[in-house]
Parts: C-alpha cells; structure tokens; sequence
C-alpha cells in the first residue's frame, strides 16, 4: 500500500485506534521523550504532539509495535513482505522452457519497471513553502536525554551520490543541531555516504547532501535496510509500496527527494573543512555514545509542505520504536541470505535485548557435522551481520522466537568447552565493551544437537538442579551483592551474579573458585555484572551483559571433575582494575525535573492509565558522572 503522504498513514492509524493526539503543551526538550519512553515501553500508541511551541506538530512511536511497523509497511504481518519476496525471487530465477514461458514473465517484469524511482518535472508538495532565511531551529527538534550534547534530528532520510558513479544512496543517520544553518552529519565509517563523502575528498570537491523528513513511512524504512551497494532505496520503497517513488528537483543542489515529503533540507559538506565535536547521544543501546568529531553540514534551503509534520523517533533502554523497525529487517531479509547464501537457514531472530548488533539466534536444518559454524562463519562475512557479537545456532524444533525455549535448548546441547567459539572481527562503533574501537570479539555457540563426529567429550551435568543455597554463598564470597538462580528451576544451567568487583582479575578468580564448590558442580554457565545492576529482571540483566562483554576478552572456561563450566565479566571495565583504556559510557535515564513535570500533567494527555516513568527504575542504577562515567 502506498500512502499519499504523512498525514496519509497519521488518518490510518487514527482510523485504527493507534493513534493518540496530544494537544497539551509538551517541550521538545525532554519532555517528549519522558512521555515516548512510558508509552513505547507499554506497546502504546503513535503520538501526535500538537503544542511543541513551535508551528509544526510532531509525529513519534509511529512504527512502535509491530503491528503499525506492518501498517506503515502496507501489510497485515511483517512475514507477508518476505512471502511475497519469496515468490518473486522463485518466478525470476525459474527455469523458462519455452518463448510461452518467457512471454508470460513479461506483465511481472512490466509490475517491476513501474516501482523503478522516477523523477518528474516541476515542483513537489515538499516544495511548497520555501524558508527566505533557512533556519533548521524553527523545527521541534528533540533533545532526547539530559547529558545529550543538544538537540538532533532523529529521523532524517539522507541522500547522497557517489561523485564518480552518479549512484544514488539513502541513509538513515542522526544530526545534532549548531545554529540555524548548521548541523553535524552523524556517519560511521563503514556507511556507504561515508565512503561517498572520502570520494569526493579526493576529488577536493564539496558534496552535496539533502534531507527528507516526512512523507510514507516506507522512505524511512527503505533508508535503514541493509541493501547490497548500488541498489537505489527507493526501488525497495516502490517494491514495499507497490507503487513507484516520485522524485523531484532541489533547489539548490543537484539532489532529487521525494515529492511528498514534508520537509526537505539542503546542504553540502566542505571536505577540506574541520569536523565538529558532535554528541554525547543517548544511542540505541541504551547508553550514550560519546562525544566524537564528524563533518560539518552547511544548510542551503529548507523547503516544506504548508502542512507539515515534523518525524522523530526517540532510541534508548529497550524497547524502543527502533526495535520494530529491527523487526521487519529480521523478516524481509531472511529470504534472500537464505535464497541467495545459505539455504539451511530456517529462521532469524535478533532479540529486542541484544539491540540489533549484539545477539542473533539462527535456526538452521542441520545435514552434517560442523555446520553450525559454517552457517556463523558465513553470516559474518554478509554485510552488516558483521557486527554481530554472540550469534547462536540452533536446530530441531525450538521456537527461536520462545527465550525460554533458546535457553533451554542452549542449556541442553552445549559443552561449554567445545561449542563456544571465539574470533574477533569488525565490531559496530557504539560497542562500548571492545578494548579498541570497531574492533574486538565476538562469539559463536553452537547450539545444535550433536552428530557422532562433533562429540568430543560426554557432558555430565545436571540440567535439573532446582536452586541454590544462596545464603550461604553469599556468606562464603563476600563481594557477591545478589544472585539469581531463577533460570534454574527451569531446568536452563545459567546463573546471574552481581558483583562489588575490588581487584584486578577479581572475576576470573572469583570464577575458579564459585566452580570448584559444592554448589555449583551442576551449573554449566555464571554471568556476573555490576553490584549496582537489579538481576532480578532478566531481560534488563541480558541487555546490560550483551552490552558489557567483549566475549573473547571476557570468557573463563573452568575444567573441574571432568565437566566443563564457563563464567562471563559482564561488569563495567576500568583503567585501574582491567587496563581498559577508553570511556565508559553511562545509562539513560531522565531527570526528576522532567519525570515530576510529566507525573504532574498526565491526566491531561488522555493517555488513559497514568504510567511510571521506567526511569525511576533506571536512575538508581547510575554511575557516578554524565554520559561519561567517572572513575
């Protein structure tokens, strides 16, 4: 379904029921994203803020559960799309006996020529108010979390080109704002418009670059996908849509943008200029990322619709609207690494909690020995599953979409000594845990149930122990703080330990002894973290772990009476007690001033049911310092 414009998808989810509009006075300026953060954490409504202070209202949590992420994706369930990828792919790729065969592909291939992008003369809706005097600040642009290091745009669509190719690419980076006509351009290295920008570096040419904020949700999408280099975005927004792009003219660069989009900035980027020390960021893991230097974006026109919504989107401690936009990646692009790569591939699934890069579940159907690793090896190698840091694959019939039943599974199969794998590799740049940036390791597990020839030695443990004598612990390792053996009673061989760590190789050593006890003779796997972390939710216990470790550097396997264990640092590390030399970033939470505001006025955003701010949970969990942690 293709939708005509923003306030298109706006009627269809206020039509639906998702959608709440919000006409008490909200500042852009945290309180915005106090009130997003209770909302989206509960799977709540879009929210339409209609009295920023400013003359644009502003659209956030849109695509915050996965049904209005299917909604804006114009289907009734996200697997739709890639069921429909699938049958194209399997219709191109057939073999064609005959010219009846071949004529008969020729509707299908004309549907294909009709989503191709297509730029069309004259103005579009997005061009019908044109700033005299640009001025970026005249929009509600957020500023998320109080040690942000301003206000930044959330969800803008860039477009650059390839100055050698003419190729087109559309991404999806954050940009702080400096002043009306000034902004950072927030790109990693490994990002195609990072690589334009080096291209034209050398060529000692500025680049121009323009914005899109607004029109179907599809352009937003498109912009995050993990497409292979030199296909156009907006062919997969025409394929999503079912209907081609129209693209227009800019006025001052020679860029094309979406006709219906809401608002349009352009600008290029000066190569030979200094960079600007952008952030702190309250990022998608759930901690900042820190201040760093990135190019300068110099603003050159703003154009906008006279109606125009300003988009946002706000990251943070899962979940998050983002995580649904993860979501739909997992469904559509399962087809092709399994028509294009690995056919044994049965299912993906990166958990909300691993936030996107940190943990990916694989479900393969397994035909000979080692082929789990293949499977590991190979998704390293594929774009930016590179990133990934712990990827686990399993077998049989576990529903990898069931945690409990992963770690079950996981619990059942796994020799600690033989079915964790280590590497190192490419590793995303908001990976706080490596000891040198975009750089550290990573780990696979072999979960699947074994053949004869991958059984090196029996496991011998005991995956029915029921608990733990916690007290008594506790009262032999004084600077164990709490404990969680709940995934025990279950039958899943994994204990969670929070930790006052005091001295250098505290855990490793900490690790050897827990496993030479009596108590922990049948526990296959210990993951400890930070004395100031609650344990007692799980799912909060495995985000702050997946963000915390570098597997490689972290890991302690211990050998005791023929059985393998392994124990995990999930702690915070420190220049004085781990040689860590880097930053260590805090965790996001709001501040009083803005949790009280938000308590106080409540009752008059007819949200229904009043909502306690996940902050007062996180606040307590602070390290000393702002979006850098003191030592």
């Amino acid at each position: 379904m293709a939708y005509k414009n923003l306030r298109h998808f706006i009627k269809t989810l206020e039509e639906a029921g998702e959608l709440v509009r919000i006409k008490t006075y909200v500042n852009p300026h945290l309180e915005i994203t106090e009130i997003t953060d209770r909302v989206s954490k509960h799977y709540g409504p879009a929210l339409l803020f209609e009295n920023t202070g400013y003359d644009f209202p502003l659209l956030i949590n849109a695509m915050g559960t996965e049904k209005r992420m299917a909604m804006a994706l114009g289907v009734n369930n996200l697997d739709d799309i890639s069921l429909q990828m699938e049958a194209l792919f399997k219709s191109l790729t057939s073999p064609k006996n005959n010219f009846i065969d071949k004529l008969k592909m020729l509707p299908q291939l004309s549907e294909i020529a009709s989503w191709m992008p297509k730029v069309i003369s004259g103005k579009g809706e997005c061009q019908e108010v044109v700033m005299t005097n640009p001025d970026i600040t005249k929009f509600p642009v957020l500023k998320c979390w109080p040690e942000d290091g301003g206000p930044f745009l959330t969800l803008p669509i860039i477009h650059t080109k390839d100055p050698i190719t003419g190729i087109r690419n559309v991404g999806l980076y954050r940009m702080q704002v400096f002043g009306p006509t000034l902004t950072a351009m927030h790109w990693h290295r490994h990002k195609v418009s990072a690589r334009h920008f080096n291209e034209y570096k050398k060529l000692g040419k500025k680049m121009p670059v323009v914005v899109a904020l607004g029109g179907d949700p599809a352009y937003v999408y498109s912009a995050t996908a993990p497409l292979p280099d030199g296909v156009d975005e907006y062919l997969l927004a025409g394929f999503l849509r079912k209907k081609r792009v129209d693209l227009v003219q800019c006025l001052t660069q020679d860029a094309q943008v979406p006709a219906d989009a809401d608002i349009i900035i352009e600008g290029y980027i000066d190569p030979e200029e200094n960079f600007i020390l952008e952030g702190p960021f309250g990022d998608h893991t759930g901690y900042y990322s820190l201040a760093d230097f990135y190019p300068k974006f110099h603003i050159t026109a703003i154009t906008h619709r006279k109606d125009a919504i300003y988009p946002a989107t706000i990251v943070g401690i899962p979940p998050q609207e983002d995580a649904w936009i993860g979501k739909a990646t997992e469904r559509i692009f399962l087809v092709p690494i399994k028509m294009t790569m690995l056919p044994e591939i049965v299912d993906l699934e990166m958990p909300v909690v691993g936030v996107f890069h940190n943990l990916v579940i694989v479900k393969i159907k397994k035909e000979y020995p080692g082929q789990a690793i293949k499977v590991m090896n190979s998704l390293w190698g594929a774009g930016q599953m590179m990133f990934t840091k712990m990827m686990i694959v399993v077998d049989g019939d576990v529903n990898i979409h069931d945690m409990q039943e992963v770690a079950k599974y996981i619990s059942d199969n796994v020799n600690p000594s033989t079915d964790f794998i280590f590497t190192r590799g490419p590793m995303d740049v908001l990976d706080h845990s490596c000891s040198t940036m975009s750089f550290g390791g990573k780990m696979g597990i072999d979960a699947t149930k074994k053949l004869p020839e991958e059984i090196i030695n029996t496991i011998s443990s005991n995956n029915q122990i029921s608990s733990l004598n916690i007290n008594e612990i506790k009262a032999m390792f004084s600077e164990i703080s709490e404990m969680n053996n709940s995934l025990l009673i279950q039958g899943i061989s994994v204990v969670f330990i929070s930790v006052k760590k005091s001295r250098k190789n505290h855990i490793k050593e900490l690790n050897q002894l827990l496993f030479k006890t009596k108590h922990f003779t049948d526990v296959k796997m210990i993951i400890y973290l930070d004395d100031t972390i609650a344990i007692d939710d799980i799912a909060d216990a495995v985000w702050r772990f997946s963000n915390n470790v570098d597997p490689l550097r972290d890991h302690f396997i211990v050998e005791e009476n023929n059985i393998s264990h392994i124990g995990f640092d999930g702690t915070r590390k420190t220049k004085e007690l781990d040689g860590f030399e880097r930053d260590w970033p805090n965790i996001l939470a709001s501040d009083e001033t803005t949790i009280n505001r938000i308590d106080a006025i409540w009752n008059e955003l007819e949200l229904g049911k009043f909502i306690p701010s996940p902050s007062n949970k996180y606040r307590k969990q602070l390290y000393k310092g702002g979006a850098v942690v003191e030592e």
